[in-house]
Formats: structure tokens, C-alpha cells, sequence
């Protein structure tokens, strides 16, 4: 009986692992991203809607902006090397 031996299998499954890990992180930083941007909608209409927006408006509550990528050096997916 013959066992050869893979040791690419081994560095292939931690690399597939890798891709799913930084694939997880990257929606979940847009799902974040998401919810952060429905609250400040939310909050920004509420403070403009009758009656909170007197208690808004006493209190000096100000619209909150969305969070934005401005610079596109940021927008970049980062490059990942393995040499």
C-alpha cells in the first residue's frame, strides 16, 4: 500500500479559509455600514416630523450625515499578497 503525501492540500484549505474570512469581513463592514445609514435616516426624519420636531427643536438637534467613502484610495478593495 502506497500514502502519498499533499501538502498543497493543507495550504489550500487555509487559503480557501483566508478568502472566506476577508470575503465575511468586507460584508460585514458594508452591513454595518447599512444599519448606520438607516438610523441616521431614521433619525433625521424623525426630527423633522410632528411633534418630536419641537422637543428637536428645543433640545437643538441636529441632522446627522451619512457616512460616505469621499476618498477612492478607500473605496480600493486592499490588495493581499503571498509570495
Amino acid at each position: 500500500m502506497q500514502v502519498e503525501n499533499y501538502p498543497d492540500l493543507k495550504a489550500n484549505q487555509n487559503f480557501l479559509a483566508l478568502q472566506e474570512e476577508l470575503t465575511s469581513t468586507e460584508n460585514k463592514i458594508s452591513f454595518a455600514r447599512q444599519a448606520y445609514n438607516d438610523q441616521v435616516l431614521f433619525y433625521n426624519n424623525k426630527i423633522q416630523m410632528f411633534p418630536s420636531n419641537i422637543i428637536a427643536g428645543m433640545f437643538s438637534f441636529k441632522e446627522e450625515e451619512f457616512f460616505e467613502v469621499e476618498d477612492k484610495t478607500e473605496k480600493e478593495v486592499p490588495k493581499v499578497s503571498f509570495n
